[in-house]
This record gives C-alpha cells, sequence and structure tokens, in this order.
C-alpha cells in the first residue's frame, strides 16, 4: 500500500462502526458486549434496547384505596341517582276533571272537550280513552309526560251535524298509571 492510500482514519474506521458479520468472529464474549479483534476497543451499543427494570418504592397500605375512594363515591352516587329516574318512582295522578262549553256547540259544528289531568310533575305516561254518549268508544290512547309538568291536557273532538237537539255526554276513563273516570255533559241544539 503506498502513501497516497493510506489514512489513519480510513483505517481505523471499521474499529467504530464494528466489523462486518461475515469478516469477524468474535474471540469471546463479554455478557452483552463483543470484542473483536486484537486489543481491547470502546465497547459498542448493544444491537437491542437494553431495559433495565424500575423498582418502584414501596407503597404504604391503603394508599390506592384512599387515591380513588372520591371517585368511587361519586360514580355510585350518578349511577345511583340515574337508576332512581330511570327506574324509580313513576308519575302520580293527583285530579282529573273534563269539561267543555256548557253551552254546546253551534250548528254543524264540533265541541272541543278537554280533560286536565294533574300530576306530581314526574315523568310518564297515561294510558286512556273516551267513551261518548252516542256509543262510541275511542281506542286506548297515550299521552306522554315529561319531567316537571304538572298537568296534561287531553282532547276530544266531536262534531255535531243536522237540526234537532242531543243531550250528549263525554267521559275520559284513565287506564293508567290509575284507574280514574271524569265526565262533562253538554246539550247540541240546532233550529231551523
Amino acid at each position: 500500500m503506498s502513501d497516497e492510500e493510506y489514512s489513519a482514519t480510513v483505517l481505523g474506521s471499521h474499529w467504530f462502526s464494528g466489523p462486518q458479520p461475515q469478516e469477524a468472529v468474535p474471540d469471546r464474549v463479554e455478557g452483552s458486549v463483543m470484542r473483536f479483534g486484537p486489543g481491547v476497543t470502546a465497547a459498542l451499543p448493544a444491537p437491542f434496547p437494553v431495559v433495565v427494570p424500575v423498582v418502584a418504592p414501596p407503597r404504604r397500605k391503603g394508599a390506592g384505596l384512599r387515591r380513588y375512594t372520591l371517585a368511587a363515591v361519586v360514580l355510585a352516587a350518578v349511577l345511583a341517582y340515574l337508576g332512581w329516574q330511570r327506574f324509580g318512582p313513576g308519575i302520580e295522578v293527583r285530579e282529573v276533571a273534563v269539561t267543555t262549553d256548557p253551552a254546546g256547540p253551534a250548528c254543524d259544528a264540533t265541541a272541543d272537550v278537554v280533560a286536565v289531568v294533574g300530576t306530581d310533575g314526574r315523568p310518564g305516561t297515561l294510558t286512556y280513552r273516551w267513551v261518548r254518549s252516542d256509543g262510541t268508544t275511542s281506542e286506548e290512547l297515550t299521552e306522554r309526560v315529561p319531567r316537571g309538568q304538572r298537568e296534561a291536557r287531553l282532547h276530544l273532538l266531536w262534531t255535531f251535524k243536522g237540526t234537532g237537539s242531543y243531550a250528549a255526554k263525554a267521559e275520559l276513563q284513565l287506564l293508567s298509571p290509575v284507574q280514574r273516570t271524569a265526565a262533562t255533559e253538554f246539550t247540541y241544539r240546532c233550529t231551523p
């Protein structure tokens, strides 16, 4: 090799980058550090990450329990409140009244019969039907009452046609959550 081709950097570069696996075979292995060739060189980094386990200081008894106690109490309170809202006591009916214009509707007009169902303000569903004195009974109807609403207004529209006079009676039959009835009477009069 001539002086022009010689370079200390080139000559010593294999000591820093490590030998190629096919060129050199280790002469001994010390733990995870392998040494190659003559002499002792600086240790190369391990070809894989070395994980040193961290030993946590010993915990005091009960420290973990105290840490989560407040969160557990708050969570239990929220779940109890939501369960009470959903599965707790339902709507309570306090009173039922049915009214309409006592003079009755005009000729060929419609009477608006209104039932007012007083509640306790809890949410729930009312199931009811209307029974008229002409022999007509409605199907079962429902009315959803939202939280905070203290009364539900249920309407029956009863249309009259023709001349004459008819003593009419409209009855509300509340079927659930409790069974109650209320009625009103009026007279349809139409004279030519």
